[in-house]
């Protein structure tokens, strides 16, 4: 089953995400099919980027969000 998830980048105490669809048999941040976006909850309002047709595309094709990623959906418009 393919999932959109986040993967963690960034340093200790410091984090930044990607948006990735991967495989949900593999690591959190282990090998991915694309990067879709990124999340940096850091910053005052949270920066979001989702090249929302590539995750329509996905959708489309039945990868499953997670609960996160559903979230960070929305707010991006999609």
């Amino acid at each position: 089953m393919v999932k959109i998830r986040l993967t963690r980048k960034g340093a200790k105490k410091r984090p930044f995400y990607r948006v990735i669809v991967a495989d949900s048999k593999k690591r959190r941040d282990g090998p991915f099919l694309e990067i879709i976006g990124t999340y940096d909850p850091l910053k005052d309002p949270s920066e979001i980027k989702i090249d929302t047709e590539r995750a329509s595309y996905w959708l489309g094709h039945g990868a499953q969000p997670t609960p996160a990623v559903k979230k960070l959906l929305k707010i991006s418009g999609l």
